[in-house]
């Protein structure tokens, strides 16, 4: 018995448990943690992590649709797009019995319009997209998109985003339009709009939010259109050269949210890890570094006070108002597709 008892002893010892062979799989934007979020959370949890980066939700789409979606664990959609996602059965439905950390989200964050019950999404972060510039090269800038849309006030190299719908999202909030709206007249004026920019001598090219950024900090582009954490880490570093503004007249407003891709191989896991990202302070060590805000209200206590009063950041609220966000048109997002591709071959 006593050798029988030391052979299964020198088996466990020699073969790790399934669970801690067990590799959790992250489909993220670049970029969106801080360098050892990951280290964190295996030394809290023991579970690893391999981690994958995509630079817009069209890529994060394609990578799931081409067999991700039976590959990775979580996977973080921003808000417009998760609607289609469920439509294409991309995303398993949340079993909230393992997610008790729920209850830290602010209340926005709860039913949410893009999926209510919270069904297939957890809140991330949230934040804008706004205008990242050259202060040494833009004379009396007043915080207006008109850098980039009117023609009698562009001074400089200024870059798109290479996002669909929150690129034209800028140009309607520039126009002062519903960046959901289906009217005709108003999609007419929004290519118009679109063409007029992209052929401005100025223009100098679509590029994520990230490579818009560096040619700013290089000098190569006077403005681009950035997200407002991507753009304010830069700042921190350039503060003399550069600065970020959610302009004027309004600008796109965004929720990135964690979901479990229909067929994880790991959901335990990608519970653990959205479990995890919800406690009070992880969630504010998440949002103190990249500049984004927290849905996490339990996180409000150890955030960086500098942060809350910071508008680009925590918008006031008299700017709220001016903050739209993308909704899902259903089959008249076609209509934009097709604005898109109008401007991007002309």
């Amino acid at each position: 018995m006593r050798k029988l008892l030391l052979a299964i002893l020198m088996v466990l010892v020699m073969v790790p448990s399934a669970f801690a062979a067990e590799e959790m799989r992250l489909l993220i934007w670049s970029e969106y943690m801080p360098e050892d979020f990951l280290t964190d959370f295996e030394h809290d949890t023991g579970i690893k992590v391999r981690v994958e980066y995509y630079e817009s939700m069209e890529e994060m789409v394609a990578k799931l649709q081409a067999g991700g979606k039976n590959q990775y664990d979580v996977v973080v959609p921003s808000d417009y797009i998760i609607p289609a996602m469920i439509k294409l059965d991309l995303l398993k439905e949340l079993d909230h019995s393992k997610l008790p950390n729920l209850k830290n989200l602010e209340a926005t964050f709860i039913n949410p319009a893009w999926d209510d019950g919270n069904k297939y999404t957890v809140a991330y972060q949230w934040g804008t997209l706004g205008m990242m510039y050259r202060k040494d090269k833009l004379k009396d800038f007043d915080g207006s998109w008109s850098v980039m849309f009117d023609p009698e006030k562009r001074q400089g190299a200024f870059i798109f985003v290479d996002s669909i719908r929150e690129m034209l999202g800028c140009a309607q909030c520039a126009m002062g339009m519903d960046v959901n709206t289906t009217e005709k007249a108003d999609l007419k004026k929004l290519l118009d709009t679109m063409l007029e920019a992209k052929k401005s001598k100025y223009f100098a090219g679509f590029d994520v939010g990230t490579g818009g950024r560096s040619k700013v900090v290089a000098g190569t582009a006077v403005a681009a259109i950035v997200y407002n954490g991507d753009a304010l880490r830069a700042v921190a570093d350039n503060p003399d050269t550069c600065g970020f503004v959610n302009p004027t007249e309004g600008t796109i407003g965004w929720v990135d949210n964690m979901s479990i891709p229909i067929g994880a191989p790991h959901p335990d896991l990608a519970y653990a890890f959205i479990n995890w990202v919800l406690e009070p302070k992880v969630g504010a060590k998440l949002s103190n570094w990249t500049q984004y805000a927290t849905p996490n209200e339990a996180a409000y206590p150890y955030i960086t006070p500098e942060d809350f009063k910071n508008p680009a950041i925590y918008p006031e609220k008299s700017y709220m108002p001016k903050i739209q966000f993308i909704k899902d048109l259903g089959n008249e997002n076609k209509m934009y597709d097709q604005i898109w591709t109008m401007v991007k071959t002309r």
